[in-house]
């Protein structure tokens, strides 16, 4: 049985490392600066700077979204009076929501291979394994240090997203117009959802690398799908609506479910003692 104790001691010790080592935490905060304050910025700046151009340019969007059957966002799109209005609702509340994907899956990414690479570079590995404490409680405390993290900074994005598309888009609209509900299930479900994945895949990995470069480029490849996601989003394949992300948000609860049986199931210390041998 897991120790509740134990597991917060040692998630507190993690996350301590974590906050001293920059090669760690600053990829953590770069790439969501960037997509929470400085992209809805330039994106509201360009809205409100342009006399139609930018309308024309993404004309064929909007003749794509208008094709869409009834919905909430038809309804919204058919009130707003003009294009520029039209184009920013668009991209602040649908194109832009991939991104916040990427926040929590290379946030939890960059902490989760530290989990078990950055103990044996720092050489404390086997003194962990060889403490008292089963291998499922150490396993929950390396995911838990990476999930808290993560989920942080992914709602303080959105916090600050929200915040900076309704201030410098409000001369577009006079009103909060950020966020739609299609961000609930996104922010409520899959954020945590795609965390969880990405620190299950990332704990594993790392408990088989022996330096957290390695462990970073293997995770990488968790990318490739989110950006599949992106290409659908921006050429109207699969619009992220409140049904689409509920089903991925479901179907990455299964796979989480299903890996954390299968990898709690494969861990065990003679197992990690031949990874530290590697």
């Amino acid at each position: 049985m897991m120790n509740r104790r134990t597991i917060i001691a040692i998630a507190r010790k993690d996350i301590k490392s974590i906050t001293a080592n920059i090669q760690v935490w600053l990829p953590m905060f770069v790439i969501p600066i960037f997509f929470s304050v400085l992209l809805p910025i330039i994106v509201a700046f360009a809205a409100r700077a342009s006399k139609g151009d930018i309308a024309r340019d993404m004309q064929i969007i909007l003749d794509m979204l208008e094709k869409l059957p009834d919905s909430s966002l038809r309804r919204i799109l058919d009130s707003l009076e003009t294009d520029q209005q039209r184009i920013a609702y668009i991209m602040f509340n649908y194109f832009m929501s991939p991104f916040f994907l990427m926040i929590p899956l290379m946030a939890a990414s960059t902490v989760s291979v530290d989990s078990f690479v950055g103990e044996k570079e720092r050489g404390t590995l086997e003194g962990l394994l060889l403490a008292p404490v089963d291998i499922q409680s150490i396993f929950a405390a390396k995911a838990l240090a990476a999930f808290l993290p993560a989920i942080g900074v992914s709602l303080v994005s959105f916090v600050l997203f929200g915040v900076c598309a309704n201030v410098f888009a409000w001369p577009l609209f006079d009103r909060i117009f950020f966020p739609h509900i299609n961000w609930a299930p996104l922010v409520l479900l899959v954020m945590p959802a795609v965390s969880l994945f990405a620190i299950l895949i990332n704990v594993f990995i790392s408990a088989r690398v022996s330096t957290f470069q390695a462990g970073y480029q293997l995770g990488a490849i968790l990318v490739l799908p989110l950006v599949a996601v992106m290409i659908g989003q921006f050429t109207g394949f699969m619009l992220l609506d409140v049904k689409i992300l509920l089903a991925i948000g479901v179907i990455l609860a299964i796979l989480d479910y299903a890996l954390l049986r299968l990898i709690v199931r494969r861990l065990d210390r003679s197992w990690l003692f031949e990874s530290q041998a590697r």
